[in-house]
C-alpha cells in the first residue's frame, strides 16, 4: 500500500502543478502584472505551505532542529535542484529587476539569519538562540518585501491597464484551477513524504538521514513540480519567481512565525548549512547576471552541487 500511495502522491503533484501554473499565469494576465510577481507571491506562498506546516508544528513541539533544518535544507534544495532542473529543461530568462532587487533580498534574508543565530560569536552569550525578537525582525522584513512587490505590481498594472485579456480567461475558472492545483500539490506532497518515510524506515534508514533527505526534499516537492511545469510551459517568471519567493518566505515567514511561537535553540552544525545556503544564493545571483539567463550549463552545475551537498550531509551524519 505505501508504494501505491507514493505513486498516487506523485500523480497528484504533477497534475496539481499543471493546474496551479495554468491558473496562476492566467491570474497574472487578468491582474495585468508580470508573471514573476505572481511567482513571488501567490505561487511562492502556496508552495511554501508544507515547510510552514512542518516548521511551525515542530516549534510548537519544541523541536528547533526540525524547524531550522527544514528551512535551510529546503532553500538549498530550491536553489540547486529546483532551479537546476527547470533551467536544464528550458533556459530561464531573468528580469533585470529580479537580479537587482529580488535575488539580493534572498542574500539579505540569509545574511540576517546568520547574524541572528550567531549569539555566542557576536554577543558572547552562552548559547545560540533564535528569539521571539528575532522572529519579529524577520516578519518586519517580510512586510517590507511585500510592500515592494505590491508597489511594483501597481506600477506594472498602470502601464498595461489597456491591454486586452482574452474573453475565455475568467476569474472564477482560474481561481478555482489555482486552488484545486494547490490542494492537489499539498495533499500529493503529504502522501509522498508519509509513504516515502515509511518505505525508508522499512529499508533501514536512520531518523537523521530520513529527516535530511526525504522530509527536506518532500516539503520542497511543490516548488520542484511547479517550477518544472512552469519551465516546460515556458513561464520563466513563475519558475524562477517561485524559488526566489519561496526562499524569502521560508526564512522571513516560516522561521519568523516559528521563533515568535517558541524561541529556537540553534545546533552548531546548522552554521555550515547556512553558509552553504548563502554561497549558493550568491552563485544564483551571479548566474542570473550572465546575459540575464540561467541556461542548461548553469542548471547542470546547480544539480551537481546538490548531489555533492547530499553526499556531504549523509557522510556528516
Amino acid at each position: 500500500m505505501p508504494y501505491i500511495l507514493l505513486i498516487a502522491g506523485f500523480g497528484l503533484l504533477i497534475k496539481g502543478a499543471d493546474w496551479f501554473v495554468d491558473g496562476s499565469s492566467n491570474i497574472a494576465r487578468l491582474l495585468r502584472v508580470p508573471p514573476i510577481l505572481i511567482g513571488l507571491t501567490i505561487v511562492a506562498f502556496g508552495t511554501s505551505s508544507p515547510e510552514a506546516t512542518v516548521s511551525i508544528i515542530a516549534a510548537l513541539q519544541g523541536n528547533a532542529e526540525v524547524s531550522l533544518g527544514n528551512v535551510v535544507g529546503s532553500n538549498i534544495f530550491n536553489i540547486t535542484l529546483v532551479v537546476g532542473i527547470a533551467a536544464f529543461l528550458y533556459p530561464l530568462m531573468v528580469e533585470s529587476e529580479t537580479t537587482k532587487k529580488e535575488i539580493p533580498f534572498i542574500l539579505l534574508a540569509s545574511g540576517a539569519l546568520l547574524v541572528l543565530i550567531s549569539d555566542t560569536e557576536l554577543q558572547g552569550l552562552s548559547e545560540n538562540l533564535l528569539t521571539r525578537s528575532d522572529g519579529i525582525i524577520f516578519l518586519l522584513f517580510l512586510c517590507i518585501f511585500m510592500y515592494y512587490v505590491i508597489e511594483v505590481g501597481l506600477k506594472s498594472r498602470k502601464e498595461s491597464i489597456h491591454e486586452p485579456v482574452p474573453s475565455n480567461i475568467t476569474w472564477g475558472k482560474n481561481t478555482g484551477l489555482s486552488l484545486a492545483g494547490l490542494a492537489a500539490i499539498i495533499f500529493g506532497g503529504d502522501l509522498v513524504v508519509d509513504n516515502g518515510t515509511e518505505i525508508a524506515y522499512d529499508l533501514g534508514m536512520s531518523n537523521t538521514l530520513v529527516g535530511l533527505t526525504i522530509i527536506a526534499i518532500g516539503t520542497s516537492l511543490p516548488e520542484l513540480v511547479t517550477s518544472i511545469s512552469a519551465a516546460i510551459k515556458k513561464e520563466s517568471g513563475i519558475a524562477l519567481g517561485n524559488v526566489v519567493g519561496s526562499n524569502i518566505f521560508n526564512i522571513l515567514f516560516v522561521l519568523g512565525a516559528s521563533a515568535v511561537i517558541s524561541p529556537l535553540n540553534v545546533n552548531g552544525k546548522i552554521f555550515i548549512d547556512v553558509m552553504i545556503m548563502i554561497a549558493l544564493s550568491l552563485l544564483l545571483f551571479l548566474f542570473s547576471r550572465t546575459n540575464y539567463k540561467i541556461g542548461k550549463t548553469e542548471g547542470f552545475v546547480l544539480m551537481t552541487l546538490y548531489i555533492i551537498y547530499l553526499v556531504y550531509i549523509i557522510l556528516r551524519n
